[in-house]
């Protein structure tokens, strides 16, 4: 109790001693030096060194009276203010506000700003300002910093950025202006939707046609000579490079009037499906109103397609053939147009030959393609593949195992990542010296099938294995080009790698691997971080015990572990291909004919060259 009251009247005394230091002294005694008053920008009699801002969002010919009179009007206001002197009129034409992108006027005037030729900026309004809440806030705010400090004055606002009351304005007003911004995106989109279901497409300027009165496309026949040369050229086996060069020095010139042709311009002409009377709308689309960068339209909004919209300059198989050849070209493959060929017969009916470095296929081909030989004698898929989610990996279908319980170590496995795959060093031995396979897929049955390979003109064959100090060893097969395709078609998830078992069959002279893809090994990558030990401060993240991945195995696998799983796993595929009496596993695949493009013969190509180069020349001359 008694220590209770010593510490009581001990807090009364701080109190007691703290009242009377802040009761403070007699003002009479103090001198007070008064602050300068604020500066009116109207009524200051010091001159200021006056910018002004002006700002129209698109170039189109009815807004530059809005732009000239924004001009004109600040000219007047300068003119009158006398103690002001006008620097210069920054001026951004055809500009959003929502972004600083291509705002080279308001760059260059924030630069002169820092290298203190202004002390005042003028403009119509915030939105003319910036539209952007962050930029525009930050950009006042870094005026301000400045020394000596450059105000903005808002004229419809009648808002100065030097007064310090201005900011939450500000924030209000710039707020709004976003927002208006935003609801005129919305609008924008909504009527382009609306413009599209209707089939009334954007008619921009294209090589090969002109527009009508009406907006409609006609072909300009001088122009869709040269269309012509370009897609005959590249379906003979021109890159897009030599037919720059040869575009430039026969004098062509693009719809802009350039003389000199670049391989992006020949290659933006191959690409536009114009050419073969379609129209595609919405290519592109832009997600972020505020930074108006546009991505590829991968089905993130409705697309519409109009068939023979208009007259075509080349036959819709020349141009399908052409994006093919553009597909396959950069694996490597010029002047290849890519085929699907279906095993008819045997116990690989059915199956389908892969070219690792093939692209332009899409699952449904694949599909399209196997189901086209009638009859076939293997189980078609009864499940769904589990499709991964967003966010973490879909767990569902697997199990979380110990590996020692699936020791892998001497059997016939593939493993396959987003870009390549590569077999065991046991796969290798079933085909003994024998460097060079060919990869067969099933679609439907979820089965992958390899098989010895040594046709040199077999297009489809592929390295998977190479000398070593004499001993054949795994190689990688690099298969960007198709395992996205795969992965897509047994709904993997591109994030993870998945490793499958195989068995291998051999009757006679004939060998064959086959690998069930519903029942695969998983890596998935681990998103916990990996920690540290803080007692142990010589211990790194690389020690850690957190493992990069985790290995998930099917769910089918939970009551077949060590030795007995292999077998257990796979005693279907050993069943299917035992059973068949009518092995013929060397059967050469057969090109799926509902899929052949009546493409312009290699004959008619070369004439037609000649004849258009020989046009263009006469009409040079002349």
């Amino acid at each position: 109790m008694k220590e209770y009251e010593e510490r009581t009247e001990t807090i009364e005394q701080q109190k007691a001693l703290i009242r009377e230091r802040y009761k403070g002294i007699n003002p009479d005694e103090l001198d007070v030096i008064p602050a300068l008053p604020k500066p009116d920008i109207f009524k200051t009699s010091s001159m200021l060194r006056v910018a002004v801002y002006a700002r129209v969002s698109t170039d189109d010919p009815r807004q530059t009276s809005s732009y000239e009179l924004q001009k004109n009007h600040y000219q007047d206001v300068v003119d009158r203010n006398p103690n002001w002197n006008l620097v210069k009129i920054y001026a951004d034409e055809g500009i959003s506000g929502t972004s600083l992108q291509h705002r080279e006027a308001f760059k260059q005037m924030v630069q002169d700003c820092e290298d203190g030729k202004i002390d005042l900026i003028l403009t119509k309004s915030v939105s003319r300002f910036a539209r952007n809440v962050v930029d525009c806030i930050g950009y006042v705010r870094e005026l301000l910093s400045l020394r000596p400090p450059v105000g903005v004055f808002f004229e419809t606002e009648h808002l100065n950025t030097l007064d310090p009351k201005s900011e939450m304005i500000l924030s209000f007003m710039s707020t709004l202006a976003q927002e208006e911004s935003h609801t005129k995106s919305e609008i924008m989109n909504a009527s382009i939707e609306m413009r599209f279901r209707r089939g009334i497409f954007l008619t921009p300027p294209l090589l090969g046609y002109d527009q009508d009165e009406n907006g409609e496309l006609k072909i300009n026949e001088h122009e869709a000579k040269i269309v012509k040369l370009i897609f005959y050229m590249y379906l003979n086996g021109n890159t897009c490079q030599e037919i720059a060069d040869t575009l430039t020095e026969l004098g062509c010139k693009t719809k802009e009037n350039n003389e000199v042709w670049s391989s992006g311009s020949v290659l933006q002409i191959l690409q536009n499906e114009r050419h073969c009377g379609d129209v595609l709308a919405r290519k592109t689309w832009t997600p972020n109103y505020l930074d108006h960068k546009s991505r590829k339209n991968n089905q993130d909004r409705n697309q519409y397609r109009k068939r023979e919209h208009h007259e075509a300059i080349i036959s819709r198989d020349d141009f399908i053939a052409v994006q093919k050849l553009i597909s396959n070209a950069k694996y490597g493959n010029k002047a290849l147009l890519p085929e699907l060929h279906v095993i008819p017969d045997g116990a690989l009916k059915g199956f389908i030959t892969v070219n690792p470095r093939w692209a332009g296929f899409k699952p449904n081909d694949y599909l399209a393609a196997s189901s086209s030989i009638s009859d076939s004698e293997n189980t078609p898929s009864d499940t769904s593949p589990v499709t991964a989610q967003l966010g973490s990996f879909d767990l569902r279908g697997y199990e979380i195992a110990h590996g020692q319980f699936f020791e892998t170590t001497g059997k016939i496995s593939a493993t396959l990542s987003y870009e390549k795959l590569n077999f065991s060093t046991e796969a290798l031995r079933k085909f003994g010296e024998i460097k060079t396979v060919e990869l067969l897929i099933h679609p439907s049955s979820y089965l992958l099938a390899v098989r010895p390979c040594t046709l040199e003109d077999n297009r489809n064959k592929v390295q998977w294995a190479r000398l070593r100090n004499g001993v054949l060893v795994p190689r990688y097969i690099y298969g960007a080009a198709f395992l996205p395709t795969l992965y897509e078609l047994f709904g993997w998830n591109p994030n993870c790698k998945y490793r499958v078992l195989g068995v291998a069959h051999q009757k006679g002279s004939e060998n064959v691997l086959i690998f069930n893809m519903k029942e695969t090994e998983v890596r998935i990558p681990n998103e916990v971080p990996a920690t540290t030990d803080k007692d142990s401060p010589n211990k790194s993240a690389e020690t850690s015990s957190t493992p990069k991945t985790i290995l998930g195995y099917p769910a089918e696998w939970m009551n077949s572990f060590g030795n007995n799983y292999y077998s257990q796993t796979h005693a279907r595929e050993l069943v299917a291909f035992t059973n068949n009496k009518n092995w013929q596993t060397t059967s050469e695949g057969q090109p799926y004919k509902e899929s052949e493009l009546h493409t312009t013969p290699k004959a008619e190509l070369t004439k037609g060259i000649v004849e258009i180069m020989e046009e263009i020349k006469e009409n040079r001359n002349d």
